[in-house]
């Protein structure tokens, strides 16, 4: 919409308000709005108490005031009530008509910032998880949402490729595997590698029964073979190598499709094996700057304990590197190569002492960027008990928790015969979508900080606060769409508007606010909660409202017109969410 928005419009308007009135200079920044609360008339509330100090007027006073001066002078405002200190006005039908008649634009027209955000990060010891199905979705979301607000977005992925938990795969499958691949086995390369890494683990186990410490466990034969072979990879041995490489190369393609079924992409995709020796620079350089101290034994170390931390390892006494001397190494190759104003690292709630280590050394260094990191942490997802158990019996794979969402919507679909007209290659298109839809935004709709309970069940009803639920509502209003056989929803003015829609109106005009908020926040759950209540309210006016069969041509064309917008906002929104809507169910 080329006009102003109705809160810009008001905030204006108040801040000439107070001029007349009172003879005082405000800010618009001094103005604040929210929504009107539902027990009260009207659309939008000023909260008056922060004007006192200039009105010199008790709060009611106020409000009326300004109230009876924004009746006057803007016909937006059709009239006003007065609460305590809230000025609650109710904003003019035209306003909405001419907002939903005119051309809806959500997109900010200009790119204002380069954001990178980092997700995903798995080890290539073992197939992606159900702890990665939410960092994956979280990062992708946000990405989404974060373009959808203006910025420009990179994202990358830093794949754990390198290292003793690799090795353990590889030996096990050196010493048992008799050559198998995932063309002979029939298994998924990620799959494969992971077996071989649980073999490990139980011929290990067999070795030292009853390992009372860590050293017991170090000096198994099985330990001693491994890290032989990890001193092999490190100094280059050619044999050793090609192994790594070939089942490296598994887990890879075994990776791309798991991504692929969930949706996410990556700008650019980096290699610990490649990355790992950046971060011993910087060491030399805090050296240097006397940051960093060396111990006797060789070891490099940080004193963090006047910032309220403890001191931290950088480099051990035999020279390797360990996981923050490696992040503070990409984090400069990263800006070197996209210099970001923003990053987000999309990672586990455990981590969280990790970052804030890592941000404060990146200021120490002298790093200004620094202070433009964030730590997008969350929770674990929980599993309702006895639900879909991984072969090693604790993690939950991906790639079955997707195939399980698939066959769940399939069954559900069937039961309620939403394919019924569908060919079965729609319908199993649709089935996929539905899975999907329902595991993505039973995940996103909650905030990313909380640990939660991914129920399966739950996530699928279709008349809950669900994916599978939106997805309806969508293929609902197109299926009326359709059948009003009008190609181009032109409206033909009216004057008045119902209040059922006038709520669906108010909710399309709040959308380019959720996204801000979801942006600033790094909270998809606000585009998840914000799109429920949408196509909840559509549904109540679509119950109380005839559309197709309405009285006047003008009414039934304002509605279609209104459904169409609406049908709009919801595809926009799931896309942020990575979700696909249906054309029919």
């Amino acid at each position: 919409m080329g006009e102003l928005r109705i809160e810009e419009l008001l905030k204006g308007k108040v801040v000439e308000g107070i001029k007349f009135l009172f003879d005082q200079s405000v800010s618009p920044n001094q103005i604040t709005f929210q929504k009107t609360k539902q027990e009260f008339e009207g659309d939008i509330t000023l909260l008056v108490f922060p004007l006192t100090k200039v009105s010199k007027k008790s709060p009611e006073e106020t409000a009326n005031k300004i109230g009876e001066y924004l009746k006057q002078n803007i016909p937006e405002v059709k009239s006003f009530n007065v609460v305590k200190g809230f000025l609650n006005l109710v904003v003019a039908d035209e306003y909405w008509i001419k907002y939903l008649t005119s051309t809806i634009n959500h997109q900010p027209s200009t790119i204002s910032e380069t954001v990178m955000v980092e997700f995903s990060s798995p080890n290539t010891n073992k197939p992606l998880h159900l702890g990665h199905i939410r960092n994956n979705l979280l990062g992708s979301s946000i990405s989404n949402i974060l373009k959808a607000s203006g910025k420009k977005v990179v994202r990358v992925n830093l794949v754990n490729d390198r290292g003793i938990h690799i090795c353990k795969s590889m030996l096990a499958w050196k010493k048992w595997g008799n050559g198998e691949t995932p063309q002979s086995s029939g298994m998924k390369g990620d799959h494969l590698v992971g077996k071989y890494y649980v073999l490990f683990d139980q011929n290990l186990k067999s070795q030292v029964p009853s390992a009372k410490s860590q050293e017991e466990i170090q000096n198994a034969p099985l330990m001693k073979e491994v890290q032989e072979l990890l001193r092999k990879w490190e100094a280059g041995d050619s044999e050793t190598i090609a192994l790594w490489k070939k089942m490296n190369g598994w887990v890879h393609d075994g990776f791309e499709k798991t991504y692929k079924d969930l949706g996410v992409e990556f700008e650019k995709t980096y290699y610990e094996s490649e990355t790992y020796l950046l971060g011993k620079k910087t060491v030399e350089e805090g050296l240097q700057k006397n940051i960093f101290y060396k111990k006797d034994d060789g070891s490099v170390w940080i004193d963090l304990t006047k910032d309220g931390l403890d001191e931290k390892l950088l480099l051990r006494s035999d020279g390797t590197s360990v996981y923050i001397t490696q992040d503070l190494g990409t984090a400069i190759e990263r800006q070197k190569e996209f210099h970001f104003d923003r990053k987000i690292y999309v990672v586990g709630n455990e981590q969280e002492y990790h970052f804030k280590v890592l941000f404060l050394v990146l200021k120490k260094l002298g790093y200004e960027w620094a202070e433009n990191l964030f730590h997008l942490s969350y929770g674990m997802v929980d599993l309702p008990s006895g639900k879909m158990k991984s072969r090693e019996g604790t993690v939950v794979d991906a790639d079955d928790l997707i195939a399980e969402m698939i066959q769940t919507a399939k069954a559900k679909t069937q039961e309620l015969g939403k394919a019924d007209e569908l060919s079965s290659e729609e319908a199993e298109k649709l089935y996929k979508m539905i899975g999907m839809s329902a595991l993505k935004y039973f995940i996103l709709k909650v905030d990313p900080k909380k640990r939660m309970l991914f129920n399966p069940e739950e996530s699928i009803d279709f008349n809950g606060n669900t994916g599978p639920f939106i997805q309806y509502t969508y293929a609902r209003i197109r299926s009326v769409l359709r059948k009003s056989q009008i190609t181009n929803h032109k409206s033909q003015e009216i004057q008045n508007i119902l209040p059922k829609e006038k709520n669906v109106i108010k909710l399309i005009h709040d959308y380019p606010k959720i996204i801000s908020e979801s942006a600033e926040q790094y909270n998809p759950g606000h585009v998840a909660n914000y799109v429920f209540d949408l196509a909840k309210e559509f549904n109540q006016f679509y119950q109380e409202i005839p559309i197709l069969k309405a009285e006047k041509e003008e009414e039934k064309n304002f509605r279609l017109l209104l459904s169409e917008k609406t049908s709009a906002v919801i595809k926009s929104s799931l896309e942020l969410l990575g979700i696909a809507v249906p054309e029919r169910m």
